[in-house]
């Protein structure tokens, strides 16, 4: 049985050209076709031929299309615009290019399912007849689903839907900093367009492993809680996990007013969160002068579940641009489980089967492939890298939830914050115990490592003597210093928000208090004391604290040094003397 194929055209075509458009059908699909003649009013000077799902349109409009397409090859091209603009219509003429057009089968939730693309890919984008663009999430013998980034009030059951053949992207470039903008990579923010220096696939494969070199280059967050025992390298992957406002996103906040002045560029990305918080947020980064260095990428709780599960992925390829030329990337994902949430909704709507908890068997793919993309390039790559800190919400402190244990196992650590700390004024609220960086010290100057010691050694002692001197009425001499002295470290990891410390100050208060210098002080005066000392040491040893922060290592004979100095400034501050 003969395929068929439909001319629509104002005329009916004559014999000659039925037999030219019929050898032309042979010869392209190697079969012959039962020509059928459709008389249309919509295609005057032209024709449009349908052979199955593969569409000719010689009209004007899709001679146009096939223009301005070319044009925007064009735009993509380095060099002035103009000249190539010229070049490009000199050299073109219309071809006898075949498109793919299919038909909405149905539309809702953001979700639309679409016959006749036979050919289209997992990933591509397509664009419907009102301009909206989607991108394909189902391939099946009955059609293709795809995800819609838009208003699907737009799109209406029967109207056509045809393939771009490519993928979807992000524009990026060095304009992107200081601007907030969302998951297509449109401003947001109000102050007009942002004129891209290119396009990058929002997914693509991670660098393999001779691509990478080791994580050893320290990216310090400023808190001392952190980069004394769970230290955080440029290319790892660091995860942020507690339950809801236990302060995940202040840690990610301070973690970029942090690398002010380093030469990193910082990525913020939020996925459905309320959006009164992320203008607060930029608020914050424009006040203490990081917006000018940090791009946020806003898929607040209002938009669709479309935008919220490509956001990280568009983030992600913005750092890519970054880290691709040398440069040092933080990416914050805030965070990831609504992205899993958003997920899950899309999965179930496009008709997947459901799995754990109701998520999609490919769940751990989802954020693992994003993740992976996070690496310290190799040299001959440009040495460049991107940190990420993904931020995940549990339920009651529960990290054996699903999502939080598919991303604990592919991060390289987590920072968990616990709400019995937090409410008890200990912030930022770590648990040293459940918290770890799986590349620890390497990613820790010299300095750094031999201030912090023996910190967690210490605190774990005094968590269990805290345990068992609940019960105990009468404590001996040395339990009550012990306590005292694990008291004064707590206090000493306390932290206000947006304050973070530079590492020689950490340095130089770390050496002090391991050396007992605070033993004495009541508890609640150990956070004003340490301020007080740092400001000291800045003002009067600022050789010393120029030395540590340039070399990053620090000798014994200037660890005795700083002892000796805290030391006389103790003996001076108990007189009542000391006051900076």
């Amino acid at each position: 049985m003969k395929r068929r194929a439909v001319l629509y055209a104002a005329v009916p075509p004559d014999e000659g050209q039925r037999a030219r458009f019929s050898a032309f059908l042979e010869k392209k699909y190697g079969e012959a076709f039962d020509l059928e003649f459709r008389e249309s009013a919509l295609f005057p000077g032209g024709f449009r031929l349908e052979a199955g799902a593969e569409v000719y349109d010689w009209s004007v409009g899709g001679r146009f299309r096939q223009l301005r397409d070319t044009l925007t090859q064009v735009a993509g091209e380095e060099g002035s615009i103009i000249p190539l603009m010229r070049t490009a219509l000199a050299g073109w003429t219309p071809a006898a290019v075949a498109e793919e057009v299919g038909t909405v089968r149905a539309v809702g939730d953001g979700i639309a399912f679409a016959d006749g693309l036979s050919h289209a890919e997992y990933g591509e984008i397509l664009l419907f007849s009102d301009g909206t663009r989607g991108m394909v999430q189902t391939l099946s013998k009955e059609g293709v689903g795809c995800i819609l980034f838009g208003d699907d009030g737009a799109v209406e059951e029967g109207s056509t839907v045809r393939r771009t053949k490519k993928r979807a992207g992000m524009p990026v470039g060095e304009r992107f900093l200081g601007r907030v903008v969302n998951a297509l990579g449109d401003p947001v923010d109000g102050k007009g367009a942002v004129e891209a220096d290119g396009y990058r696939p929002v997914e693509a494969p991670a660098p393999s492993i001779l691509d990478r070199q080791p994580v050893n280059e320290p990216l310090e967050t400023g808190l001392v809680a952190i980069d004394s025992m769970f230290p955080i390298g440029r290319g790892q992957r660091e995860l942020i996990i507690g339950d809801r406002q236990t302060g995940k996103t202040a840690i990610a906040v301070d973690t970029i007013l942090n690398q002010k002045g380093k030469g990193v560029v910082c990525i913020y990305v939020a996925i459905g969160q309320k959006a009164s918080s992320v203008a607060r947020l930029v608020e914050t980064l424009r006040t203490r002068g990081a917006l000018d260095y940090t791009i946020v990428v806003n898929a607040s709780a209002g938009e669709s579940a479309s935008m919220q599960y490509i956001a990280p992925y568009a983030g992600c390829a913005m750092g890519e641009y970054f880290m691709e030329r040398g440069r040092d990337v933080l990416i914050v994902y805030d965070d990831l489980s609504k992205h899993a949430v958003a997920y899950r909704a899309l999965s179930l709507l496009l008709g997947r089967s459901p799995g754990r908890e109701a998520y999609p068997g490919d769940v751990f793919y989802l954020h693992s492939r994003l993740l992976e993309r996070a690496a310290h390039l190799s040299e001959a790559r440009g040495g460049g890298s991107m940190t990420a800190l993904p931020v995940v919400e549990t339920q009651g402190g529960d990290v054996s939830a699903y999502i939080p244990t598919n991303i604990i196992s592919i991060t390289d650590g987590q920072i968990f914050l616990e709400s019995a700390l937090f409410f008890a004024g200990q912030r930022p609220a770590v648990n040293v115990g459940l918290s770890v960086s799986r590349v620890g010290g390497a990613a820790q100057t010299k300095a750094m490592k031999k201030a912090a010691g023996t910190l967690r050694l210490d605190l774990a002692q005094y968590r269990e003597i805290e345990v068992f001197t609940q019960f105990a009425s009468d404590l001996d001499e040395a339990t009550r210093r012990q306590l005292a002295y694990g008291q004064g470290l707590m206090r000493l990891l306390r932290q206000r928000q947006s304050s973070p410390v530079p590492t020689e100050e950490q340095v130089v208060v770390l050496v002090a208090a391991l050396a007992r210098v605070m033993q004495e002080l009541p508890a609640e005066r150990v956070e004003d004391f340490a301020a007080r000392l740092r400001a000291w040491f800045v003002q009067n040893e600022a050789p010393l604290m120029e030395s540590i922060r340039r070399t990053g290592t620090l000798s014994e004979e200037e660890k005795a040094h700083i002892i000796a100095c805290a030391e006389a400034f103790a003996r001076r501050d108990a007189e009542g003397g000391e006051r900076v």
